[in-house]
């Protein structure tokens, strides 16, 4: 019982948005403080394939598989002599309701449902890869292309920034967070060759982030993926 959730993450694009900590400040769960790299805080708009999920070992045939696209941005918390690196998600999305619903009313998560679609071509020398989500009657999208060559990341890069936060943080209410674990080795990334977005923040995430409709990322990443396991025990802090 205590792993929770088990799935593979594949394919999972990153494209990351330099934001004012102001803006962050409001999602701040109780407990931890805005991750800074070079002295700057990011979002990252982020879309990837769920495949093959269990709970707790239980597969999850119909519901299994799916596209997820979240915004989110990142936090750390002193533990003794420590830093836990962390997520926080401003939202979400996914296909199914029940899968939005299980997380929400277990974990008071923020997840949505709308329409989402994907498409993935390896045949050709590049990776290409595409996710989309519905937004009042318009696909919205993130597409990559990307060399196939597998490469590590680097210590203390961008890419080991973005994607080695290995906890999660939920604002349960004004006084208490919820800290979960998050359990995969560290991925492989492929080179970016080209990027294409289409997305409407402030439509799909409010105004807050409307500032993201006229921010071009600083920088966009892809990594493989792994299997993953989410602890079902959350510490309160």
């Amino acid at each position: 019982m205590s792993v929770f959730l088990k799935a593979n993450w594949e394919n999972i694009v990153m494209a990351n948005y330099e934001i004012s900590t102001a803006i962050l400040s409001k999602y701040l769960p109780k407990g931890v403080t805005i991750d800074l790299y070079n002295d700057k805080a990011y979002v990252s708009l982020v879309g990837f394939m769920f495949k093959n999920t269990k709970i707790f070992n239980v597969p999850i045939y119909r519901f299994g598989t799916f596209e997820e696209i979240n915004l989110r941005f990142y936090v750390s918390r002193k533990v003794g002599n420590k830093t836990r690196r962390g997520v926080v998600f401003i939202n979400e999305t996914v296909p199914y309701k029940a899968v939005a619903w299980l997380a929400n009313a277990l974990y008071k998560e923020h997840y949505t449902t709308i329409p989402t679609r994907h498409s993935w071509d390896f045949a050709k020398e590049q990776k290409e890869i595409k996710y989309e989500w519905l937004v009042n009657k318009k696909w919205n999208s993130i597409a990559l292309s990307a060399l196939k060559e597998k490469k590590t990341m680097e210590k203390s890069s961008f890419e080991s920034f973005i994607f080695e936060h290995y906890y999660g943080y939920t604002k349960f209410n004004n006084t208490i967070t919820e800290e979960y674990q998050i359990a995969h080795p560290s991925w492989l990334i492929n080179e970016i060759v080209a990027y294409k977005i289409d997305c409407d923040f402030e439509t799909m995430y409010g105004k807050d982030f409307a500032v993201l409709d006229k921010t071009q990322p600083e920088s966009i990443f892809l990594a493989e993926g792994s299997a993953i396991e989410i602890n079902w025990k959350r510490n309160k802090i």
